[in-house]
C-alpha cells in the first residue's frame, strides 16, 4: 500500500488487486474504478454532509458580526464570502480526479489531492493546516453545545424566578457531558455510515436557525422599528462590562469578518464528501450541484439570521443569537432551539472529525501493519439487531483520548466568539481558496500571467488579505477576555 493509499479518506477497505479487482475503467456492480465498494452517495446526501458542516454554531454569531460592521458592509461580506466559498469549492471539486475529472485517478482525501497536483512541501502545510483546523473546530463545537445547554438551564430559571435573577450555570458538566456522547458516537467507522446523523443534524439545523429567524422578526414587529446603523456599533457603546473604543471598534470588525469565514468553512472536508458520491454522472458534476445547492440555502438563511437579529438588538446583538439572551420568551422555545443545536452540534462534530479519525488510522495502519491492535476489527453481536457492531481497540483508545483532549481544552478556553473568529481567519484563506485555486490551476493548465491566471491570484491575495486582519482582530479579542478569565471556573 503507498502512502497516499494509506492516508487515504474515510473508506477502510483496501482490495487486493488480484481478487475480483475490476479494471480501472469498467467498474461492476459491486465495486466502483478504483476497486473499492461502490459509492452511493447523491446531491442530497452531499448537500446534507455539507449543510450539517456550514450551518453550525457559526449562525448564531452573524447577528453580532453584522452589527460590527453594520448595514452596508455586513451584509455586503456575508454575499462575498459565500460567492467565493461557491467558487473556490467548484474549483476543489474539478480536483478530486488527478488529471481528467471524469476518468482520472481519485483522490481521497484533501491531501491527497494537494500531493496529486502540487506535492513536496506544500502537502505537509496542508495537512498541518487542515488537521489543526479540525481540531479547533472540535473544540468550537464543544464551547458552543455547553453554551446551549446552559442556556436551556439559565431559560428555566429565568421563567421561574424572574428575568432579572443571576441564574449563574458552569459550563464544566456539560462540556463532559457533550464529550462523553461524542465518545459513543465516534466510534462510528467512518463517513459512509454517518448519513443518517448528518441527515438528521441538517434538519436540526434548519430547526434552531428558523427559529432565530422567527424570533429575530418578532421583535422587530415588538420594537416597532429596524434597529443598527450604516457603520455598525458605534464608539462608546457599552457592551457587557466594557466601553467600545476606536481600537476595539477596528478589532471587532475585523473578528466579524472571521466569524462570517468561519460560518462558511468547509472546504477542508469537501474531498471527503465527495468521495462518498456515485457515479454516473461525474462526481465533480454531482458536487458542484450539491455545492450550488448549499451554498445558495445557507447564504439565504445567513442573511435572514444576521439581518434580523441585527435589527431586532442592534448594537447590543448578542454574541450568540439564541444563548445571549436578547430574547427571554417564549422559554419553551428557546429550549427547543437549543436542543436542536446540541442534536446538531453531535452530527457537526463527526462530519469534521471524520477525516482526521480516519488519516491516524490509515496511517498507524501503514507503518505498523501487522500490529492486531491497529488492524483487528472485533466483531460484537447486537441484541435485537442481525448486524454485528465492528470494534477496532486502537480506534476506541485514540478517538477516546482525542475527544477527552478537546474537551478539557474547551474547559480552559471557552470564548465562543473569538474561537469562531480564530479558526475563521486560519482556515479561510489556505484551504478555502489558496489550496483549491493552485490545484485547480496546476489540473487545468493555466498558463501563468494569462489573464485568468492573474485574476485568480488577485482573488487568493485579497482573500489572504481579509484572513490576516481577521487573525488579528480574533486574537485581539482573546487577550482581552484573558484579563478577566480563571480557568475551569466560567460560568453564565
Amino acid at each position: 500500500m503507498t502512502m497516499s493509499e494509506s492516508a487515504a479518506g474515510t473508506r477502510h477497505q483496501v482490495f487486493d488487486v488480484s481478487v475480483n479487482m475490476p479494471s480501472q475503467t469498467g467498474g461492476s456492480k459491486c465495486y466502483d474504478d478504483d476497486g473499492r465498494l461502490k459509492r452511493t452517495g447523491t446531491v442530497w446526501t452531499a448537500s446534507a454532509h455539507i449543510i450539517t458542516a456550514v450551518i453550525g454554531s457559526g449562525v448564531l454569531s452573524l447577528a453580532w458580526a453584522t452589527a460590527q460592521l453594520g448595514w452596508v458592509a455586513g451584509p455586503t461580506m456575508l454575499f462575498l464570502f459565500s460567492f467565493v466559498t461557491y467558487y473556490t469549492s467548484s474549483l476543489l471539486a474539478t480536483c478530486y480526479r488527478t488529471g481528467d475529472p471524469d476518468t482520472g485517478k481519485r483522490n481521497y482525501t484533501y491531501m491527497d489531492a494537494v500531493r496529486a497536483n502540487l506535492g513536496g512541501f506544500q502537502v505537509k502545510v496542508c495537512g498541518a493546516i487542515q488537521y489543526m483546523n479540525l481540531f479547533g473546530v472540535a473544540i468550537g463545537y464543544t464551547i458552543a453545545a455547553s453554551i446551549s445547554l446552559m442556556a436551556i438551564e439559565r431559560s428555566n430559571c429565568f421563567h421561574s424566578k424572574g428575568d432579572n435573577s443571576p441564574c449563574r450555570v458552569s459550563s464544566n458538566p456539560y462540556m463532559i457531558a457533550f464529550g462523553v456522547v461524542e465518545i459513543v458516537f465516534s466510534q462510528i467507522p467512518d463517513f459512509d455510515q454517518i448519513s443518517w446523523l448528518s441527515m438528521l443534524a441538517a434538519v436540526m439545523s434548519f430547526t434552531y436557525s428558523s427559529i432565530g429567524l422567527g424570533l429575530g422578526v418578532a421583535k422587530v414587529a415588538e420594537n416597532g422599528k429596524i434597529r443598527g446603523s450604516m457603520t455598525g456599533i458605534s464608539i462608546g457603546t457599552v457592551t457587557g462590562t466594557t466601553r467600545v473604543t476606536e481600537t476595539q471598534k477596528i478589532w471587532r470588525s475585523f473578528q466579524a469578518l472571521g466569524a462570517i469565514a468561519f460560518a462558511y468553512s468547509y472546504s477542508l472536508i469537501l474531498i471527503e464528501i465527495q468521495d462518498t458520491i456515485k457515479s454516473p454522472p461525474s462526481e465533480h458534476k454531482t458536487m458542484k450541484k450539491a455545492t450550488l445547492l448549499s451554498v445558495i440555502v445557507t447564504t439565504i438563511f445567513y442573511m435572514f439570521c444576521g439581518c434580523f437579529g441585527y435589527a431586532a438588538f442592534g448594537d447590543l446583538s448578542p454574541g450568540n443569537l439564541l444563548t445571549g439572551f436578547g430574547f427571554f420568551n417564549p422559554y419553551w422555545l428557546l429550549d427547543i432551539a437549543n436542543a436542536a443545536i446540541v442534536i446538531h452540534l453531535i452530527g457537526a462534530y463527526q462530519v469534521y472529525c471524520q477525516p482526521l479519525f480516519a488519516f491516524v488510522e490509515k496511517t498507524s495502519a501503514h507503518y505498523f501493519p501487522n500490529s492486531k491492535f491497529i488492524t483487528k476489527e472485533i466483531s460484537i453481536p447486537i441484541p435485537g439487531f442481525n448486524r454485528l457492531l465492528k470494534l477496532n481497540l486502537f480506534r476506541l483508545v485514540w478517538r477516546t483520548i482525542f475527544v477527552i483532549v478537546t474537551t478539557v481544552i474547551s474547559m480552559l478556553m471557552p470564548f465562543f466568539n473569538d474561537v469562531v473568529g480564530i479558526l475563521g481567519a486560519f482556515g479561510f484563506w489556505p484551504l478555502t481558496v489558496y489550496f483549491p485555486v493552485e490545484m485547480y490551476i496546476v489540473q487545468m493548465r493555466i498558463p501563468k500571467w494569462s489573464p485568468r491566471w492573474i485574476c485568480l491570484q488577485i482573488l487568493s491575495m485579497a482573500c489572504l488579505i481579509i484572513s490576516i486582519a481577521a487573525g488579528v482582530g480574533s486574537f485581539a479579542g482573546v487577550v482581552t477576555d484573558l484579563k478577566v478569565y480563571k480557568p475551569f471556573k466560567t460560568s453564565y
